[in-house]
């Protein structure tokens, strides 16, 4: 009887052993989920919190998809919500609720060889929307520019066209690329490229931010900088469990938590 009460014992222990740990999952924004919410998400980890996380950066669009379907407990976005997105929670009965993440500033990039260094909001919408063609229409070298952007589901592509580019279309020879590391890659080893990524990628390898308007690329001028926004977290009210909200309030509001948004180069809530 003593021997079948231990073994009783022993498995209650290992069954609340493996409840212990709760999974959280993130899916949404490349530009929050490739750097800045896996490093938050360790940091949590280490500072001794029982939870695993499964991180998907498939782009903005993604994160309200994945919560409306219930396949995600937080979304990352690097824009706001859309009225029709909301919407469609409303007609499942369901009300979203939005968290601060950061602050960004979209860096227009160039490779580091290109003598432009500058240009003004209305030349980065006519060469975004293909209007300007040649690095000669805007006092640089002769030669093709090579145009880099994000893909559809990306709210960086979204809030780009609407800041920069006047809500107008992207030309018809831009060519889209997954994450902001990836343009960033592509304009490193193209003389003739340029792109725009979000705050915490400028510093990569063969890229410059140029000035747009006159205002350097710089978090001291989140302010007047031309191309600034916010980054979010969105959940379900009601739906979100207790885990994954003291994550979030952690993320958002802890000095462990936004300390990693700045450190990645984004600007903390």
């Amino acid at each position: 009887m003593k021997k079948t009460t231990l073994i009783l014992s022993a498995i209650v222990l290992l069954g609340a052993g493996a409840r212990a740990e709760d999974k959280i999952v993130i899916k949404g924004s490349d530009t929050l989920g490739a750097k800045m919410v896996p490093q938050q998400a360790e940091a949590y980890k280490q500072a001794g919190n029982a939870v695993t996380f499964e991180i998907a950066a498939e782009g903005s669009s993604t994160a309200f998809t994945n919560l409306l379907a219930g396949t995600a407990d937080i979304g990352m976005s690097s824009r706001d919500i859309k009225s029709s997105e909301k919407d469609e929670f409303t007609a499942k009965g369901m009300e979203i609720r939005e968290w601060i993440a950061g602050y960004d500033m979209i860096g227009v990039i160039v490779n580091e060889k290109n003598t432009v260094k500058e240009l003004t909001l209305e030349q980065v919408e006519k060469i975004f929307t293909g209007e300007i063609t040649d690095w000669s229409e805007v006092g640089g070298a002769a030669g093709e520019i090579s145009v880099y952007t994000r893909n559809t589901s990306s709210g960086t592509y979204k809030s780009f066209q609407e800041m920069a580019m006047n809500k107008r279309d992207y030309g018809a020879n831009t060519q889209k690329m997954a994450g902001n590391e990836q343009i960033a890659s592509e304009v490193g080893k193209n003389a003739n490229g340029i792109g725009y990524v979000g705050l915490a990628y400028v510093k990569a390898d063969g890229i410059v931010p140029v000035k747009v308007d006159g205002v350097e690329l710089d978090p001291k001028n989140s302010k007047t900088y031309p191309i600034a926004r916010t980054l979010f977290f969105y959940s379900i009210k009601g739906k979100l469990s207790a885990a994954a909200e003291k994550f979030l309030v952690w993320a958002t509001s802890d000095p462990a938590g936004t300390e990693i948004v700045e450190k990645v180069g984004f600007i903390k809530p």
